[in-house]
């Protein structure tokens, strides 16, 4: 059986959750003789890709960001997707994201959509109202023979935003990529800081997180901040760090590599996750796997997929945050409880099962 990917997701993140589950699962299949996994693209800068070595593609000016980067880029991969799909040699189509195109040219072949979150669709202020986004998940969603929900709580918002038929979703968990075993790659030259991962979008609640902190930061003059991943400061979150005075207490190392975030977790007093809302959450299992004691924001799937192995605090509450981030990084026994706690949680989850649940509705389309 074959399966086509596009190249979607991987036009516009270098890292990120969706292009890392797209990525295992290509990788995943390669392993499964009777399932050929082919994706097709000229152009990516996608970190995860590097480890298919199979693939061929050139990198599109990788050092060098700027305005329209990834439009470029996804312009650029657009017309190799439409001809694979216009051969039709393939049984199964996947795509890695929300963009209509392909409805054009897939003909009567079927096609399966991963949902990732309804962040759209729950917080629409804080994405330009030119966001297309939205109308075209739920457009896919509609013409999807079968939809793959990454959590329970997804699959439910999904059901109620889009009144989609339960019978048509299922749910299959992401996983951890990160190892286990202990990475001493040197990464700060300090050792007491809270870790913050992933972008700092309006959703993330990343500007709650810094204020929340701001009183520990001023009590604790060993207490630091690591911000690692998504894109580069801007110029209002520096100036922010400047009038609460904290410039010197927050750093943002580029990762650079997966065992340079597998050490950022390792050294940690604590991973804090301040979102608004996630569909799954992909840096809840690196923690676990690094032994980093998590902090959780108490909303949409969060709880679901950490259970009882974290700290929960109201994401709309700063005096929370700071009370449970106290409670955490200043009570090593309670932190070897979450650590321990999250090693058993983390069984749970495994990148061979996401493939083989996912193998299991290809073969029944």
């Amino acid at each position: 059986m074959k399966i086509l990917y596009d190249s979607q997701i991987f036009s516009l993140q270098d890292f990120g959750g969706i292009s890392r589950y797209f990525s295992e699962l290509i990788s995943g299949f390669k392993k499964h003789p009777d399932i050929e996994a082919e994706i097709f693209l000229s152009y990516s800068n996608n970190k995860y890709l590097e480890k298919i070595p199979s693939l061929q593609y050139n990198f599109f000016l990788r050092n060098f960001e700027f305005k329209g980067k990834r439009e470029l880029l996804s312009i650029l991969n657009l017309n190799k997707n439409i001809h694979s799909l216009l051969n039709q040699n393939f049984h199964l189509f996947h795509p890695t994201y929300y963009d209509t195109y392909f409805l054009k040219y897939i003909k009567n072949k079927p096609f399966i959509l991963t949902i990732h979150d309804l962040i759209h669709e729950k917080f629409p202020q804080y994405f330009p109202l030119w966001d297309q986004t939205s109308l075209k998940k739920k457009a896919l969603a509609m013409r999807a023979k079968k939809i793959i929900a990454v959590s329970h709580n997804t699959k439910k918002d999904i059901i109620n935003l889009y009144q989609v038929e339960e019978k048509k979703i299922s749910v299959i968990y992401h996983a951890n990529s990160l190892l286990t075993s202990p990475h001493n790659l040197p990464v700060t030259n300090f050792n007491n800081y809270i870790l913050f991962v992933g972008s700092r979008n309006a959703y993330k609640n990343f500007i709650f997180f810094i204020k929340a902190l701001k009183p520990l930061l001023d009590k604790d003059p060993k207490l630091r901040i690591v911000c690692a991943g998504g894109e580069a400061l801007s110029k209002k979150e520096i100036n922010l760090f400047k009038t609460l005075n904290i410039l010197n207490k927050v750093f943002f190392p580029r990762i650079l590599s997966d065992s340079y975030l597998q050490s950022l977790y390792q050294n940690a007093l604590a991973f804090v996750f301040p979102s608004l809302y996630e569909g799954f959450g992909i840096p809840i299992l690196e923690a676990f796997a690094c032994n980093c004691p998590i902090i959780l924001s108490d909303t949409s799937s969060l709880p679901e997929i950490a259970k009882d192995a974290a700290c929960y605090f109201s994401p709309y509450d700063s005096l929370s945050l700071k009370t449970a981030i106290q409670k955490i990084i200043y009570n090593k026994e309670l932190r070897q409880k979450l650590i321990e706690k999250g090693k058993n949680r983390l069984k749970d989850f495994s990148w061979e099962k996401t493939v083989q649940e996912t193998k299991n509705i290809y073969q029944n389309i």
